[in-house]
């Protein structure tokens, strides 16, 4: 078994992720960490001398702990905007990345980055840890077994009460930035639909507008962030309610925080995509619509999860399915699909499985995502998605170089 160094780029916030990746006893270890900020990288290090009593490096500049480190693999869990320039950097030095979603905020930018990894034949893992949530696999069980018939519609509503505390305090609201929460939040949600449908989008329209954090105010420039709602109390998040109420804004806010993609996807599938940064509930909610039936999630990776399943006529509004399948989710790590994911690309660096999500896929999410946000801001009109070159289309991201 092939012990293996790894680093990672973003050490804090969702970079502490990855400390389910330091398995010394499994012969996985973090190695070191770069981080542009002294105070994370800091508390990195703290960070992992009390948690796994060991030393890890911390960097300022990533390429130097590329250079000076040569780890096994390393992981990029940094702003959107990034995401390109480092991973192509990575990819050409021959190290194996791990690339959180989404795979780039350009359709420019994802392509090059999957020629960067096919040009140095260097294994490229992508960062959807929806494909390992218990809610979509079991859905994705189900719409493979034939239960539901051939898949002809896919709906998902996307209920975000935290956008407000979250995507529009930080880099994410201005577009130059994020492209569109059709990425960073919408990517999961398109690439989910594809997996179902087993097939991907031909073309995308869209309407959208920036309803309610428009008008909300925002902090002047250079002001530091506010407090992180993450570790924020109960008590601290109903207090920020209803949204107009809110305040303290990034200084650039021009991206919709209401959105509604329709796709037609290659195989005839038709799908939509609705996504609220406004509601005071948080889910995601799935409809899939076969020739012999459909099928809905109740909740996704907090509570209680089901997915029922009518495969009769009735007539009237069942509240239950003729079939019900109980989820078990575990109540850390996104109910348990960062550590799946995380195995995921130990098992590829080891040359052990293929990964689930794949660079393509990711992609053609992302692509989804860009063109429909493209399609808002014109009036809605219809878009072609521009498919990859036959050498991308059916290359092994996760072969060995």
């Amino acid at each position: 078994m092939k012990h293996l160094r790894l680093a990672v780029i973003g050490t804090c916030s969702r970079g502490q992720m990855t400390d389910l990746a330091h398995l010394p006893e499994q012969g996985v270890e973090i190695v070191a960490g770069a981080d542009i900020y002294e105070l994370q990288r800091k508390s990195f290090q703290d960070r992992y001398r009390e948690k796994f009593h060991s030393e890890v490096k911390a960097y300022a500049d990533y390429r130097e702990m590329l250079e000076r480190e040569r780890p096994d693999g390393v992981f990029i869990i940094v702003p959107d905007y990034l995401h390109e320039e480092m991973a192509c950097h990575c990819l050409s030095q021959g190290v194996p990345v791990y690339l959180e979603k989404p795979i780039a905020i350009s359709i420019d930018g994802a392509d090059r980055i999957l020629h960067t990894a096919y040009e140095h034949k260097t294994q490229l893992f992508l960062g959807h840890n929806m494909r390992y949530m218990g809610f979509t696999e079991k859905m994705h069980e189900i719409v493979q077994s034939g239960a539901i018939g051939e898949v002809k519609a896919i709906w998902c509503r996307h209920f975000i009460s935290y956008g407000g505390d979250a995507y529009y305090r930080d880099w994410h609201a201005d577009r130059r930035k994020s492209c569109s929460l059709l990425l960073q939040k919408g990517s999961h949600d398109i690439d989910i639909i594809h997996w179902l449908a087993n097939s991907r989008t031909a073309r995308v329209h869209g309407f959208g507008t920036l309803a309610v954090y428009g008008d909300v105010p925002r902090r002047p420039a250079g002001e530091e962030h506010p407090a992180n709602w993450l570790s924020a109390s109960q008590e601290w998040k109903r207090a920020h309610w209803p949204p107009e109420t809110l305040r303290d804004f990034y200084p650039i806010v021009d991206v919709e925080d209401l959105n509604m993609i329709g796709m037609q996807l290659t195989n005839g599938v038709q799908a939509c995509y609705l996504q609220c940064h406004f509601t005071p509930d948080c889910v995601r909610n799935y409809t899939v619509i076969g020739t012999r039936g459909r099928l809905e999630n109740r909740g996704d990776y907090h509570g209680n999860v089901t997915i029922e399943v009518w495969t009769r006529r009735s007539d009237t509004y069942q509240q239950e399915g003729d079939i019900t399948y109980r989820i078990d989710v575990p109540k850390e790590n996104h109910g348990g699909a960062d550590f799946k994911i995380i195995t995921g690309f130990i098992q590829m660096l080891r040359g052990e499985a293929r990964p689930i999500p794949t660079p393509q896929s990711a992609r053609y999410a992302v692509a989804a995502g860009i063109l429909g946000a493209e399609s808002i801001r014109s009036g809605g009109n219809t878009i072609e998605l521009p498919p990859l070159p036959p050498e991308l289309e059916n290359y092994n991201f996760s072969q060995v170089n």
